[in-house]
């Protein structure tokens, strides 16, 4: 049986990697700020709510809710952009400055408590795997507009690198999945390619190959942009 902490599963990809990822008797913590209605069909889901752009509230309910249970596989799927990005309307002029200080911290100062907070439960798996999902808005050289977005995503990849040299002598797999545009949850049964998104099935497949090396390996960053993009 493995165990794992997801992060985001209300809705689009964290709904799916909450689906499709664990095996029947595998168990899963799942953090969201409201309870989705398709866990009623999950047992196996242990919703914990927790609203990220509060980091150390949130941090000390999920931290209680897991208490020392080991995690093999924590996914932190979270990452929230500016109103009237990813549009002509978008103008980094008019963020607010409540806008850009919820989006740092729920995408960033977040994560960094969420994995600074679940080091000693990922040591007492035998492979343990953290995976932050990422954007291509945190390469190089991409030329979207959104300026709080780009630069929370580009933190997640510093994040990597270094929890890297921090994690090796536990075995801890470290990687970022750099997401371009996903394909909406209403498209599922559409052929991605004609819409230029991404299939949620292709990230699936990216992180079960992921989950499925061994701790003599590390999947650092895959960049995953849809065949259409040309943001990079």
């Amino acid at each position: 049986m493995k165990t794992y902490l997801i992060y985001g599963i209300s809705k689009g990809l964290g709904q799916q990697l909450t689906k499709l990822l664990p095996a029947k008797d595998d168990l899963i913590y799942g953090v969201s700020r409201t309870r989705p209605a398709y866990l009623d069909e999950h047992p196996n889901v242990n919703w914990v709510q927790a609203d990220l752009s509060n980091p150390i509230a949130a941090r000390n309910a999920i931290k209680t809710a897991v208490g020392d249970q080991k995690i093999d596989y924590l996914i932190y799927n979270v990452g929230i952009w500016e109103q009237n990005a990813f549009s002509e309307d978008y103008h980094f002029q008019d963020n607010s400055a409540e806008e850009i200080l919820t989006m740092v911290n729920t995408n960033v100062t977040s994560c960094i408590l969420a994995v600074q907070s679940f080091i000693e439960n990922l040591k007492l798996s035998e492979n343990g795997k953290l995976i932050l999902i990422g954007s291509t808005w945190g390469l190089d050289h991409h030329n979207g507009k959104e300026v709080t977005f780009s630069a929370t995503k580009f933190a997640a990849r510093g994040m990597v690198h270094a929890l890297r040299e921090n994690l090796r002598p536990y075995k801890i797999g470290v990687s970022v999945l750099n997401l371009g545009f996903l394909e909406d949850s209403a498209l599922l049964d559409q052929d991605a390619n004609s819409n230029g998104f991404i299939p949620v099935q292709d990230v699936v497949n990216a992180i079960q190959f992921i989950l499925s090396t061994s701790n003599a390996s590390c999947v650092k960053e895959i960049n995953m942009p849809a065949m259409q993009d040309l943001n990079i």
